[in-house]
C-alpha cells in the first residue's frame, strides 16, 4: 500500500512561529512587570510548560496528518524545527529588548548581579567582585545572551520532543 508522506516544513514554521509569539507574549509581561532582571521560578515553569504544549502539539498534527504513524526521527526533527523557529524569535525579542527597548539592560544587569553577590559572598573584597564581574561581562554581550537562548531551546526542544516521539511513535507497516 502506498501512503503519502506528511510535509512537516509548514508544522514546524506554525509551531515555531506560535511557541516565539508566545515567548515574546511572556518575555512582554516579564518586561511590564519589571520582572526581566531577575525573573522568579514561576516564569521559567510557564516558560517551559508554553514549549512543551505547543511541541506536543506540532508532533502530535503532525501524526494525525500522516495517518496516525510517527517515527522517532520525525519526532525529534519537528520538536527540534519548531525549538529552532520559537528560539530564534524569543532571541531576536531579547536582542530588541536589550539593545533597542531597554538600551540600559546590561548596566541593570550588572547592577543587579553585584549586589547578588555582595549579598550571597559577604568575604569577598573588592578585588575579587571587579574580577568575577569582568568575567561575567565577557559572557554578558547581547550576542551571546542570543546564542544561549538559541542554544537552550534547541536543548529542551531536543528533550521535549525525544520524550514525545518515544511515547507516540508508531512506525507504518508498509515502509520498509
Amino acid at each position: 500500500m502506498d501512503t503519502q508522506k506528511t510535509d512537516s516544513k509548514g508544522i514546524i514554521i506554525n509551531y515555531g512561529v506560535l511557541l516565539g509569539i508566545l515567548s515574546v507574549v511572556l518575555g512582554v509581561i516579564m518586561y511590564v512587570t519589571n520582572a526581566y532582571l531577575n525573573p522568579s521560578i514561576y516564569f521559567s515553569i510557564v516558560s517551559f510548560l508554553i514549549m512543551v504544549v505547543v511541541i506536543v502539539l506540532g508532533i502530535r498534527t503532525f501524526k494525525i496528518a500522516n495517518q496516525s504513524y510517527l517515527s522517532l526521527t520525525e519526532a525529534l526533527k519537528l520538536g527540534l524545527g519548531i525549538a529552532l523557529v520559537g528560539g530564534i524569535i524569543g532571541a531576536i525579542w531579547q536582542l530588541l529588548l536589550m539593545t533597542v527597548i531597554e538600551p540600559n539592560y546590561m548596566m541593570q544587569m550588572a547592577d543587579m548581579q553585584r549586589e547578588v553577590m555582595l549579598e550571597r559572598f559577604p568575604n569577598m573584597t573588592d578585588s575579587q567582585i571587579d574580577d568575577a564581574m569582568v568575567m561575567n561581562e565577557k559572557f554578558s554581550s547581547p550576542w551571546i545572551m542570543m546564542a544561549m537562548a538559541i542554544i537552550g531551546s534547541l536543548f529542551f526542544g531536543f528533550l521535549i520532543s525525544l520524550v514525545t516521539g518515544l511515547i507516540m511513535k508508531n512506525k507504518n507497516p508498509y515502509e520498509a
